[in-house]
C-alpha cells in the first residue's frame, strides 16, 4: 500500500488500530472532533504500542519507528491526495458513519479503501450515499485491538472483491488475522458464533445446570484452551464428520434455539443488575476487580499470540 493510513475516531478502539498501523511502518493519521481528544488518542496509542513491545509482539526498534509514525490532524482535506487507506471508529450510529462516508468519498481518490470498525451495522448502509460504495469494507477489529489478531473483513452489496484483498494484504502486514466475510449479515462472521455460546451459556445457568462460574470455567479450560489452534471444524474433521453427525443429533434437540435475548438476562436487567457498572450481574462485582480481570485477560492473549506465532514459525 502506499500513502498514509488515516484514523478516524481515537477512542479505545481507534487508538489501538492507529497503534497497530504505526508499528507496521505507516504513516499514520489520527484524526478526531478536536486536536485534544487526537493527541488523547495518541497518548493511548503509544500505551498500546509500549505494551506489545514490553511483552516481545514488536521491537524497541519498531516501538520507537511507531512513535514517530503518528500524527496527529483535525481534518484530512490538507492530507487527501497523500492517504492510501481510511479506517473509521467512531461513534456507533448509522447517520453519523453515513455522513463521514459521504464526506470521505468526496474527498477521496475513488481508489483509497473506506472501511469502518463498525462491530453491528451494515456497510451496505453506512456507504449507502457514497458515489463509490465499491471500495467500502468493513475491518471489524476484536477488542483488545492491539493484542487480538482478528480482523472481520465485511464486504457490502457492492464491494469489489480487489479491494477486499488489497485491504486483506495490508491487515497482514499489520500481523493481524483477516478473516473474509462474503455477505453483509448482522453478527459479521465471528460474533454469529460467540452469541451461540452466549444463549447457550445463559440457559445453562437459567436451567440450573451450572453456575456462571463453572459455566465460564468450561469453556475457559476447555474448548478455549484448543481454539487458537482447533477450531470447531478442523476438530469435525479430526474425530470423523460421522461422529459429529452422531454428536449433533443427539445434543441439538436439547440445546437452546430461543431467537430472542434470554429472559434469565431480561430479569437480571429489571433487577438492575447491569455487570460491573453496577457491581452486580452473573458475578458479584463487589468483591471482584474488574481491572484484574482485564489485566489477566490481556496477559494471557499476548502469551497465546507469542505461542501462536512460534508454531507457526515451527
Amino acid at each position: 500500500m502506499t500513502g498514509s493510513v488515516a484514523v478516524i475516531g481515537s477512542g479505545m478502539m481507534g487508538s489501538a488500530i492507529a497503534a497497530m498501523s504505526a508499528l507496521a511502518g505507516n504513516r499514520t493519521l489520527m484524526v478526531d472532533l478536536n486536536m485534544e481528544k487526537a493527541l488523547n488518542g495518541r497518548k493511548n496509542a503509544l500505551e498500546c504500542i509500549k505494551m506489545r513491545a514490553d511483552n516481545g509482539l514488536n521491537t524497541q526498534e519498531e516501538a520507537v519507528l511507531a512513535a514517530d509514525n503518528l500524527i496527529c490532524c483535525g481534518s484530512l482535506k490538507k492530507e487527501a491526495e497523500n492517504i492510501g487507506l481510511v479506517i473509521e471508529a467512531i461513534v456507533e450510529q448509522l447517520p453519523a458513519k453515513q455522513k463521514l462516508f459521504e464526506e470521505l468519498d468526496k474527498l477521496l481518490l475513488p481508489t483509497v479503501p473506506i472501511c469502518s470498525n463498525t462491530s453491528g451495522l451494515r456497510i451496505t448502509d453506512i456507504s449507502a450515499k457514497c458515489m463509490y460504495p465499491e471500495r467500502t469494507i468493513t475491518t471489524h477489529f476484536w477488542l483488545p485491538g492491539h493484542l487480538v489478531p482478528l480482523v472481520e473483513l465485511v464486504m457490502g452489496e457492492k464491494t469489489r472483491e480487489d479491494i477486499a484483498l488489497c485491504v486483506r494484504d495490508e491487515l497482514t502486514h499489520w500481523k493481524k488475522v483477516p478473516v473474509l466475510v462474503k455477505r453483509d449479515v448482522p453478527g459479521q462472521l465471528a460474533n454469529r458464533i460467540f452469541q451461540a455460546i452466549i444463549r447457550e451459556s445463559i440457559d445453562i445457568v437459567a436451567s440450573g445446570l451450572a453456575g456462571a462460574e463453572d459455566v465460564d470455567a468450561a469453556i475457559s479450560y476447555g474448548m478455549a484452551m484448543r481454539f487458537p489452534e482447533w477450531g470447531p471444524l478442523k476438530h469435525l474433521d479430526a474425530i470423523g464428520l460421522d461422529l459429529g453427525i452422531s454428536v449433533q443429533d443427539t445434543v441439538l434437540p436439547d440445546i437452546c434455539a430461543v431467537r430472542h435475548s434470554n429472559t434469565y438476562l431480561k430479569n437480571l436487567v429489571d433487577e438492575g443488575k447491569l455487570g460491573v457498572k453496577s457491581k452486580q450481574g452473573f458475578y458479584d462485582w463487589k468483591v471482584r476487580d474488574i481491572e484484574k480481570e482485564i489485566r489477566k485477560r490481556d496477559q494471557f492473549i499476548i502469551e497465546t499470540v507469542k505461542l501462536v506465532t512460534r508454531l507457526d514459525k515451527g
